[in-house]
Order: structure tokens, then C-alpha cells, then sequence
């Protein structure tokens, strides 16, 4: 899944040990969507390598690639937004503008006249 906007709100990050004494680091951020009426959504990255790759900083304009995934806890359900890949407007403007076509409307292409006329219908019954 994918959603673009500008960066709004850089969480302070979170580190800690995992029970298997593994060091952990995620970072939070809240992108908002440039839409009709916009919506404000809080995806993280996991990982210290992930996060300075990233490199997300508030005010920035972001296509963000993210999975949803959501688990139980003591009833009750928890989802994260978690983002694989973050690009930013330059980069993602510069390599669609390439594909895109001038705006404007589409209309699919009809030729004017069949090529050969229709099969005569015939008086058999299909079953």
C-alpha cells in the first residue's frame, strides 16, 4: 500500500532490548494527505539502519510504502502502520513523470465501422 503527503509530526523514537537481548529502535512520524479533506496517519520504521536511511524530516513531501498488520493483546487489538520504503516528492515526481501523460480526459478508441458484419443469427438453440 501506498500514501503520499507532508510530513506533520517526527515522534521522538523508541529503543529498547527484546527479551532475546536484542537491541530494538523504531521511529514514528504523522504524514498528512494532500486530498479533498485531509487525513493525518502515524506509520514508524523499525529498525536504526532503516530509520537513517530515511532520513524523514518534518515538512517534507513523502510517498510512503508501508504493510498494515494488527495483533491481540489482552483483548484488546493494536494495528501498526509499519513503512518499508519512504521516497521522497522529488524522487518519485521526477521518475512518474516520464510515464504520465498529459492531463486531460481519456476516452477509449472505437472504430467507426466493423470490419466484417456480424454473424447472421441462426435459429438453433445453444443448449
Amino acid at each position: 500500500m501506498e500514501i503520499s503527503g507532508k510530513i506533520v509530526a517526527v515522534i521522538p523514537a523508541q529503543e529498547g532490548v527484546s527479551r532475546a537481548g536484542n537491541e530494538w529502535k523504531k521511529q514514528e512520524y504523522v504524514i498528512e494527505t494532500e486530498d479533498q479533506f485531509p487525513k493525518k496517519v502515524c506509520f514508524q520504521i523499525f529498525g536504526a539502519d532503516k530509520i537513517a536511511q530515511a532520513n524523514v524530516q518534518q515538512g517534507e513531501n513523502v510517498r510512503v510504502s508501508f504493510d498494515i498488520e494488527s495483533r491481540e493483546f489482552n483483548g484488546r487489538w493494536y494495528t501498526n502502520i509499519n513503512a518499508w520504503k519512504v521516497e521522497r516528492a522529488d524522487a518519485w515526481r521526477e521518475n512518474t513523470a516520464e510515464t504520465v501523460q498529459p492531463s486531460g480526459p481519456v476516452y477509449p478508441q472505437f472504430d467507426d465501422a466493423p470490419e466484417s458484419p456480424p454473424p447472421a443469427p441462426s435459429d438453433d438453440l445453444p443448449f
